[in-house]
């Protein structure tokens, strides 16, 4: 989207400027937790990329994209436990928008419907694109594929989709909607945050604004809390170019709430930092982390909740300084979560994992992989499923991409 070379000016300066040599953690040395993860053959083809990992707490589902010539690819695979099983297309097509920060998402509940979107060019001008919806109804065994999520009508950007299974057989759906932009200058249109539920039958309703000025293209990251409640993540946009985390949530008994700030980082950027949050929950418990540069570097920063993501305890920082960011994270128990994250190492870059509390104490760490730090290696992801942590990125050599998947027992992190 738009403002990315401030960005990565940026970033290109921190990397420079700020690497340090990586440390041991305290606890298990790191070349003894790194013996334990164990690489994972997958079916993902040559030249494919932006993998998107999700579990339903009962199976692991992983999408991704791949191009050949004109032709763009939404394809999926299950991981039965030992293996990824045969990968399958969902759709295809050769006018998509494709983007290394704002890629396809997916989503699975129990019953085993699946929802996954993809953005689709509403016009010739490069940020004008919607964003298409496909479900599966695991009951009929069908596919309703290509449909639109938003019904603004407008030829502006749509994207940065997260989505998450919610009452009944529905998913809770959130994106950065443009639709205020469509026909001003960039100064004069603001990007907005809006929510919608998708149910069973394809039907998109209770589409509401959740907050009508935010940042431009940072992820947006959604959970499901205690009693149906919906907790929404995102980076906010102040008047002044403030560009902290924000959160806002809907309960049965009060709606949605007014956004409310995690951290107050306080970081003033004039333009979209392209690295937002990742927020998971059980039950009232809620944890988020989110990258900032507000002290002058990169840092990783998570945060808990113990009421639902009303309030937010003491903010820890996560990396050795410097920090690329792009983060994902996964809550293990009320004051325990993993975080992934990537981190300059030497002269390379690395994929970082690591177990922290509430408290702020780094449990352990590891590096899952060395790995590039340009825009096509995309945002590493992080999922669990019966007490695995499994983690896909996209591993760059040259002109060359491919999809990595790699796994580790939840023990080894203690």
């Amino acid at each position: 989207m738009k403002k990315y070379l401030v960005f990565w000016l940026l970033a290109m300066l921190f990397t420079i400027s700020c690497k340090q040599k990586s440390e041991k953690p305290a606890n298990t040395p790191i070349s003894a937790l790194e013996s334990s993860i164990q690489r994972l053959n997958n079916p993902t083809e040559p030249q494919s990329h932006l993998p998107r990992l999700f579990s339903n707490g009962e199976q692991l589902y992983m999408s991704w994209m791949t191009q050949k010539k004109d032709t763009s690819y939404l394809n999926f695979s299950v991981f039965d436990g030992a293996n990824w099983l045969e990968a399958e297309t969902i759709t295809q097509g050769n006018d998509w928008f494709i983007n290394w920060a704002d890629f396809p998402a997916i989503a699975i509940n129990k019953r085993g419907d699946i929802l996954t979107s993809f953005l689709e060019k509403s016009d010739t001008a490069t940020y004008t694109y919607d964003v298409k919806l496909n479900l599966y109804n695991a009951e009929t065994r069908t596919w309703k594929k290509d449909f639109i999520l938003h019904n603004d009508g407008t030829k502006s950007e749509h994207g940065f989709v997260s989505m998450r299974p919610y009452a009944g057989n529905s998913f809770m759906v959130t994106w950065l909607d443009g639709r205020e932009t469509a026909g001003k200058e960039h100064a004069e249109g603001q990007m907005t945050l809006r929510g919608a539920l998708v149910f069973e039958d394809g039907t998109i309703d209770y589409d509401t604004l959740l907050d009508e000025r935010v940042c431009d293209c940072c992820q947006t990251t959604t959970a499901i809390g205690a009693n149906d409640q919906i907790i929404v993540a995102y980076r906010d946009r102040s008047e002044e170019e403030v560009r902290d985390i924000s959160v806002t949530d809907w309960t049965k008994e009060a709606g949605w709430s007014q956004p409310r700030t995690i951290g107050n980082d306080n970081w003033k950027i004039a333009g979209c930092p392209v690295n937002g949050p990742s927020i998971d929950a059980k039950g009232d418990h809620v944890a988020v982390a989110w990258f900032t540069v507000a002290k002058g570097e990169g840092n990783v920063n998570v945060a808990f909740s113990k009421d639902g993501a009303k309030t937010f305890g003491m903010v820890s920082t996560l990396d050795k300084g410097s920090a690329t960011g792009r983060v994902a994270l996964q809550i293990l128990s009320e004051t325990e979560a993993l975080v992934l994250w990537m981190e300059p190492k030497d002269e390379k870059e690395a994929l970082v994992l690591a177990k922290v509390n509430s408290a702020g104490k780094k449990i352990s760490e590891v590096i899952i992989s060395e790995t590039s730090p340009e825009r096509v290696s995309g945002f590493p992801q992080l999922e669990i499923l019966n007490d695995i942590a499994f983690i896909a990125w996209t591993d760059v050599e040259g002109e060359n991409k491919s999809i990595k998947t790699a796994k580790i027992a939840l023990e080894h992190l203690n």
